[in-house]
């Protein structure tokens, strides 16, 4: 009897070459799921990149509207940032807004709000107008804040950005 005690396997392997498969196929499979990470992690990022890109652009639009809002109400025949307008009523992108103003014999300061702007409606602007009558000429500038965000209600008057809010602010200083 020729045979050699193998161990605890009572059969071995016919060749030294036999575990290369099983290892070939590991090291093959570990590279193709690296490269569909790889993939998948550029796409991700290229989706977040345009969904900010689109939140970018919806907040300058809300900025960009409630700047021309103010230049127009400032601006035309309008005149509803001087002491003493009758206009307590701004009518912007459509919506009926109030407007909100303290006057002083040196500063004048005026704000307002605009809700359900954007491509979504989700997108708002805050508005502060002040005027510095201490110069001469009287030095009137505006400030528009916009926000674009999912985390903003549509009816939302006070445009409160939640904490992924996107913000883009405008001034005009004339």
């Amino acid at each position: 009897n020729n045979k050699k005690n193998k161990g605890l396997a009572p059969y071995g392997a016919e060749s030294s070459r036999s575990g290369f498969v099983i290892l070939f196929a590991v090291m093959l499979s570990s590279i193709v799921l690296a490269l569909a990470l790889g993939v998948s992690n550029i796409a991700l990022k290229e989706i977040n990149f345009s969904t900010s890109a689109k939140d970018a652009n919806d907040a300058f639009f809300a900025a960009d509207t409630g700047a021309e809002c103010a230049l127009y109400y400032d601006r035309s025949d309008n005149n509803a940032f001087i002491e003493d307008s009758p206009i307590s009523v701004l009518n912007c992108a459509g919506s009926n807004i109030n407007l909100i103003g303290a006057i002083s014999p040196e500063n004048a300061f005026w704000s307002f709000h605009i809700s359900g702007l954007g491509s979504t409606g989700r997108s708002c602007a805050r508005v502060n107008v002040s005027k510095d009558y201490t110069t001469t000429p009287t030095t009137t500038t505006i400030i528009s804040k916009g926000y674009s965000s999912d985390d903003l209600n549509s009816d939302d008057t006070f445009c409160t950005p939640g904490p992924k809010a996107v913000e883009r602010e405008l001034e005009v200083t004339y």
